[in-house]
């Protein structure tokens, strides 16, 4: 194919595809914003009452133009933004839960200050929060740009579907992969590594409960899998390292993988073990 053919082609494609997507970069740049503003200013603090205000205005300016794409219709986009920050005052006092719950779960955290500027499972659990409020009031596309934008940032995946009650905690976090129809209860803590996912990834069972639910007071720890939309954990239940479940659990229970270790002689191999990685 000629240089001129390709690039034609690929002309052509460009005005077909993407029809009613938001720019991605626009996106990341707004749910960023918006996340310093409730959280950690860029510069510190706001000197004042009035500049407060005034970035608040522009981020709902910001936000109208970012549904332009996605919403055509003038009178629904303004009420869809107006819905969303309304809810803006009930997403940030349940974050500021979930950063409590970091600090009294983690030792190494020194105060509240520190959780909202440098815990990556924070502001994971904050942009899936804000991503969730769009997703309920099902705006297409934006909150899985929202969500995978967090994840690109810190590792840690989470569908804007799934349903996360307060004082979430996320330790480290790095390689979490929390699937859509996943229902975590309140005061649930989750290690680096931890999958929730989906036993069947056929087409087919995209409109049914999928991933596993996670009742209150649970903790899961690094590397364990959960898998099925009908698996439950019960509430105050301890789900140890590397454990593969796909059946459920009731409560109080302790679940953890027994390393087996054995004391090789000398020379225990008929052959050398190789491989490579």
């Amino acid at each position: 194919m000629r240089e001129q053919e390709f690039i034609q082609q690929l002309f052509e494609r460009n005005q077909r595809a993407f029809i009613g997507f938001p720019g991605k970069q626009q996106a990341e740049a707004v749910i960023d914003r918006l996340f310093h503003f409730l959280f950690t200013p860029y510069h510190g603090r706001f000197s004042s009452i009035e500049e407060t205000q005034h970035e608040y205005q522009v981020l709902k300016t910001s936000f109208i133009q970012l549904l332009e794409r996605v919403v055509p219709d003038e009178e629904l986009r303004t009420n869809l933004s107006d819905a969303y920050f309304n809810e803006l005052p009930r997403i940030c006092q349940k974050l500021l839960i979930d950063a409590e719950a970091i600090l009294q779960f983690d030792p190494a955290a020194r105060s509240l200050e520190e959780v909202l500027l440098a815990y990556p499972g924070f502001y994971a659990t904050a942009i899936h929060r804000l991503s969730h409020a769009l997703y309920k009031l099902k705006v297409p596309v934006l909150p899985r740009l929202f969500s995978e934008y967090a994840h690109r940032q810190t590792g840690i995946d989470i569908h804007p579907g799934a349903q996360i009650g307060e004082a979430f905690a996320i330790d480290h976090g790095t390689g979490i992969v929390i699937g859509e129809t996943t229902v975590i209860g309140k005061s649930v803590k989750i290690y680096q590594g931890v999958t929730l996912g989906a036993l069947n990834v056929d087409k087919g069972y995209s409109d049914q409960k999928r991933h596993p639910t996670i009742e209150d007071k649970v903790i899961i720890y690094s590397g364990a899998t959960i898998l099925g939309g009908s698996t439950i954990i019960g509430n105050n239940s301890i789900i140890g390292g590397n454990v593969w479940l796909t059946y459920s659990v009731p409560s109080h229970s302790v679940v953890y993988h027994k390393s087996e270790i054995k004391v090789r002689e000398k020379n225990p191999f008929a052959e050398p073990i190789n491989f490579v990685i």
